[in-house]
């Protein structure tokens, strides 16, 4: 390869380099000067409360994620550090704490 080989290629490499700079830099300025689009009459969404306690709903604006939790539900993590503390317990105490 020779060295005008080598300055061809490092001159199309900085015009790609420089182009993608320029159209973020651009994308950047155009979107800050815009600003988001809130004012625009649209549909509104309507909050909704849960109808059941053991409801937890996450919502983002590209999804919705509702989760349902069983009436009597203990977490995992809850169970593990119940199941290790009771070697760390007195004996005799396994229901005291019910």
């Amino acid at each position: 390869m020779s060295f005008k080989d080598v300055a061809k290629w490092n001159v199309r490499a900085s015009a790609l380099y420089a182009a993608g700079v320029w159209t973020m830099i651009c994308t950047y300025g155009y979107i800050t000067y815009k600003g988001p689009r809130q004012d625009e009459p649209g549909k509104k969404e309507e909050v909704q409360v849960p109808e059941n306690t053991n409801q937890v709903i996450y919502e983002t604006p590209h999804s919705k994620t509702i989760i349902i939790y069983k009436k009597d539900f203990v977490p995992y993590t809850t169970r593990i550090y119940n199941f290790i503390k009771s070697f760390s317990s007195e004996p005799g105490s396994g229901d005291a704490n019910k």
